[in-house]
């Protein structure tokens, strides 16, 4: 999480979604910064404003815009898959090596996930506790460049963003099958990535 207080802007890091190239680059010119441990960093929009807005906002008396991206769902689901089958977690209980992507997505559905499926769900980061949008601009991943137009426009600066923290390249193929079943039961995914399709 970045937090650029001139500007009045706190990036939120959501997993999965380019956050750490986004961090490289702007880190020079935020303000402050959490970066560990990875329960801080990735702060949902429900925790900012429940356990950080006061302190930064100084009690409301200085409000901060909430800007985060988002990841097409199976797309983001698939970097998880990838990310969680490098080498150096084969044998941990977080490992997706072996494992085919259907069932991976599969047991990101159960309400009693395993180890490796413990992801999240971007739709709840990005949420207050009634399913409304906690977030007052939301990109899309795919069109990253919005975000950092925006972001040197509200600095006036040039960014350098370079990629970091990258899934390992290898195939990613979900079933038809699956596919319906992870669009009906994670309905709430699908339908916040809808509702940035206008984005130019």
């Amino acid at each position: 999480m970045l937090v650029f207080w001139k500007q009045r802007i706190v990036l939120l890091a959501v997993p999965k979604t380019g956050t750490t190239a986004l961090e490289q680059a702007l880190l020079p010119h935020a303000s402050a910064a959490i970066l560990d441990p990875p329960g801080q960093k990735h702060v949902s929009a429900q925790g900012y404003r429940n356990r950080l807005s006061s302190f930064f906002e100084q009690r409301g008396k200085r409000p901060m815009e909430l800007v985060a991206v988002m990841r097409e769902p199976v797309d983001w689901l698939g970097s998880w898959y990838r990310y969680r089958s490098r080498p150096q977690l084969d044998g941990k209980p977080n490992s997706t090596a072996g494992l085919s992507f259907d069932a991976f997505v599969e047991a990101w559905l159960r309400d009693d996930k395993p180890a490796y499926a413990e992801v999240g769900s971007q739709a709840n980061f990005l949420s207050d506790g009634q399913g409304e949008l906690a977030v007052d601009r939301l990109f899309r991943y795919d069109r990253i460049a919005n975000l950092v137009r925006f972001m040197e426009d509200r600095l006036d600066k040039s960014l350098d963003m370079s990629r970091a923290n990258v899934s390992p390249k290898m195939p990613v193929e979900l079933s038809d099958a699956m596919r319906s079943r992870l669009m009906r039961e994670a309905a709430a995914e699908f339908a916040l990535w809808d509702s940035l399709s206008g984005q130019d």
